[in-house]
């Protein structure tokens, strides 16, 4: 049997926009042949995801989620193209488990560029002082604050986070597989997460 590496599993993604876990079944059915597994996820329509980025969303459902008995509230919008899926299960079922992982996850922002600049320059300063203190000349410096900082946004980036029912999955992969489910394009528009004394 050939070995599926993580590079193999990463070219796949980057090639179709499948989640990881869709990659690496369409890998092992195809005897880790790319061409074949390219073919293997098209059939399943998993492929298609990121060419209905550019279709009007206009439904959708507004989730909320309350946790703690009473402590922590969310409330997400998530939309897609049409009424019918925006009242399927699997639309909704998907829109409340986001809300549920952001109940857990409290992230910053849906993508990189959502991170309020205040946020970012306030890790940034932290990371140059931890660095700084360790004695590393400042090119080296830079560098790792540029790490850091890449690392904090993974963390804190809805999108890229691990989804909490499921750490092997991102949000994104998440996000994918239900585009390809519903044949629709999906998005999360935006959430509110509110906490009791804060």
């Amino acid at each position: 049997m050939t070995e599926i590496s993580a590079a193999m599993v990463k070219q796949l993604r980057e090639r179709t926009g499948a989640g990881i876990m869709d990659c690496k079944e369409a890998l092992g059915e195809c005897g880790a042949d790319l061409d074949k597994a390219i073919d293997f996820l098209r059939k399943k329509g998993l492929a298609t995801a990121q060419k209905r980025a550019g279709r009007a969303m206009t439904e959708g459902v507004v989730e909320s989620y309350i946790h703690m008995g009473g402590k922590i509230g969310v409330m997400v919008e998530v939309n897609c193209e049409t009424d019918f899926v925006g009242k399927t299960d699997d639309f909704r079922e998907f829109a409340r488990n986001i809300a549920m992982h952001i109940a857990a996850t409290s992230p910053a922002g849906i993508q990189p560029e959502d991170v309020p600049e205040d946020v970012l320059e306030r890790e940034k300063e932290i990371y140059r002082a931890q660095a700084l203190e360790t004695g590393k000349p400042e090119a080296v410096v830079e560098k790792i604050i540029e790490g850091k900082i890449a690392k904090f946004l993974k963390e804190v980036c809805l999108m890229n986070q691990a989804y909490v029912k499921n750490p092997d999955m991102t949000i994104a992969d998440y996000l994918n597989e239900v585009i390809a489910k519903t044949g629709e394009n999906i998005v999360i528009k935006r959430f509110a997460r509110f906490q009791l004394g804060e």
